[in-house]
């Protein structure tokens, strides 16, 4: 998997129907991906959310699963 994938232009939900998505969905259905670098995390973060800094996120791709949903933040 690419990185970019994630970002892809054609995938974007608004975070209005992310958490509809969320609502309707076992958290094990999808994956929640934080970007932002560990303070900001650590002060706040959504539950379940899996933090990867973005400038780690292609040598981290590895322990991400591709058939899963995957909301970034």
């Amino acid at each position: 998997m690419n990185w970019r994938n994630l970002f892809a232009s054609d995938s974007n939900m608004s975070p209005a129907d992310v958490k509809i998505f969320m609502a309707e969905h076992n958290p094990e259905e999808y994956q929640l991906l934080d970007v932002r670098q560990p303070k900001e995390y650590e002060k706040e973060h959504l539950p379940g959310a899996k933090l990867i800094p973005v400038k780690e996120l292609a040598d981290r791709l590895d322990e991400l699963d591709s058939t899963k949903p995957t909301f970034v933040y």
